[in-house]
């Protein structure tokens, strides 16, 4: 069984895991900002920007808009596209956490791959 302590820390390198943007982004999102950065090319996007409004795309199609409910079978259908496919999630810095855990707990049912979008830090 393990500890809050242990779900934490695996949380947290979770997040260390990060992925830098692949395409310019049409729907503006303020992405954190991450130091790693893992060379994986992702083919499907999700993006939840800063009013809450979820988006999709496979590959280099457009982002469409997608309703939190749709955002399963959305992925089962890029799923079935490409087997080894990567999911990349674009949320705005101000997006709130159970809205993140939302999405990585339909990544996690359903064993895609996942990695977070970052921006990376700016040289002060």
């Amino acid at each position: 069984m393990a500890s809050m302590t242990d779900v934490i820390f695996l949380l947290l390198i979770f997040f260390m895991i990060t992925s830098t943007a692949v395409s310019p982004n049409a729907i503006k999102v303020l992405l954190p900002q991450g130091k790693q950065q893992t060379s994986a090319k992702p083919l499907t996007r999700v993006v939840i920007d800063k009013d809450l409004n979820f988006y999709g795309a496979f590959g280099n199609e457009k982002e469409h808009p997608l309703t939190p409910d749709e955002l399963t079978p959305f992925l089962k259908s890029c799923a079935a596209k490409e087997p080894e496919m990567y999911v990349a999630l674009y949320a705005d810095e101000s997006v709130p956490y159970r809205e993140i855990v939302r999405v990585l707990n339909i990544a996690n049912e359903n064993h895609f791959k996942m990695v977070l979008a970052t921006r990376p830090p700016e040289n002060k």
